[in-house]
């Protein structure tokens, strides 16, 4: 397949030509949660064509940034995954997730959410300067299994810990519920106090979570949540697609 080049001897150039066409980067997105299957990028990617899903992972592939895997029988089934190339498109992907922060509007009616899109954003948007020596587990509720990632603080940073690792209070709540807990734009007391956050250990660290991350830093304007506790009840009466 031939693929548009700008005629520019440029780094920048030749990202753009990858990057720049439509829903590319969500395709990446979606390869960074983990290998999936082309039907799961189809349900999961709200709107996208099979051609258009087709051809953007055909360039993946020519331009080795994508692999085709066939599990052994029974199963049979081809995965999508990211080579060690596409994989070092990391950084770049994290960092375009704190600048897009800054365009964030509150829900819209249709607007589709994974949970497991959330641990993106947990490793987007965590300190990188000193942090509470506070840990966590955030778990989502989600089919066939929740969605759970662990970070702890400390004197470099939030960080993500291995499975595992012992922490002091795990937070279980819905995607948007969670995002206010990180933001700080949600009060920790009220969430428990209205059964929208359930609560395993130290009650006290709760108080301590919004401080792992700098969600508010990047917040569309200073002070407002990206995701504030009325815009969460809404969403969630409407239900988000799983």
């Amino acid at each position: 397949m031939e693929r548009f080049r700008y005629a520019h001897f440029c780094p920048i150039a030749r990202a753009a030509e990858i990057l720049g066409q439509r829903w590319m980067l969500l395709v990446f997105r979606e390869l960074f949660v983990g290998p999936q299957r082309f039907s799961d990028l189809k349900r999961r990617l709200s709107g996208v064509s099979p051609s258009v899903l087709a051809e953007r992972l055909a360039t993946l592939e020519d331009a080795g940034l994508a692999r085709r895997r066939t599990l052994p029988p029974p199963l049979g089934t081809t995965l999508y995954e990211l080579t060690e190339s596409g994989r070092a498109f990391e950084t770049s992907l994290l960092e375009i997730t704190r600048w897009g922060l800054r365009l964030m509007t509150p829900p819209q009616p249709g607007d589709h959410l994974e949970p497991d899109w959330v641990p993106l954003g947990v490793r987007a948007f965590a300190r990188r300067t000193a942090s509470p020596a506070r840990a966590f587990e955030l778990r989502i509720p989600a089919e066939p299994e929740p969605v759970s990632v662990r970070v702890g603080g400390g004197p470099d940073g939030t960080r993500i810990l291995a499975e595992g690792d012992p922490v002091d209070a795990t937070v279980t709540a819905p995607p948007l519920v969670l995002l206010g807990l990180l933001s700080g734009g949600l009060d920790p007391a009220e969430a428990l106090r209205d059964g929208a956050v359930g609560l395993e250990g130290d009650a006290a660290a709760l108080a301590d979570l919004p401080r792992l991350f700098d969600v508010m830093e990047h917040s569309p304007e200073a002070g407002e949540s990206p995701a504030s506790l009325h815009d969460r009840k809404a969403h969630d009466q409407k239900g988000t697609p799983a």
